[in-house]
């Protein structure tokens, strides 16, 4: 299906929208806490979500997402950063991978065209469903962050 070819794609181009929105994410007001991460930091955190997209989007085991996302809201909290740069973080990501998929999507495909926009309604609907599929995902992704973050709260409550 189109959506897995764009999801090839996005992993393929992953190392240059990871750099993008590592940037974004370190010069952002609202995500200041970030200052305390270096680029080669932060950097192999987002190129893990956009290298592992394929197989964590739409895939019916939710296990994997969890962890990561639950070990990231963890470790959040650990550094100190307010949850709500974490969730704007995630929003940055989030948009940098739904501007790449509307930028490229379409171009990516005109090779596949048979005859002048007589794909063109398939390659939408592909985009179309890839960003509901992204959209699903940072819902899903966003909880288990939260959860982790909130569950390394309470430990810290019940240490004290």
């Amino acid at each position: 299906m189109l959506s897995a070819r764009l999801i090839q794609l996005i992993q393929t181009h992953a190392e240059s929208l990871t750099q993008e929105t590592v940037d974004d994410v370190l010069t952002n007001e609202h995500t200041r806490s970030y200052g305390q991460f270096s680029q080669a930091e932060l950097h192999p955190r987002v190129l893990k979500l956009y290298s592992h997209l394929g197989t964590w989007i739409g895939n019916p085991n939710e296990g994997p997402v969890r962890q990561e996302y639950e070990e990231l809201g963890r470790v959040g909290h650990r550094r100190g950063i307010p949850l709500s740069e974490i969730i704007f973080t995630q929003m940055i990501i989030k948009k940098h991978l739904r501007r790449y998929i509307r930028d490229h999507g379409l171009i990516a495909f005109s090779s596949d065209r048979i005859a002048p926009n007589e794909m063109i309604p398939f390659e939408l609907y592909g985009i179309q469903e890839l960003n509901y599929l992204v959209g699903d995902f940072f819902d899903r992704a966003l909880y288990y962050l939260t959860r982790g973050y909130e569950a390394q709260s309470s430990v810290r409550h019940k240490a004290v």
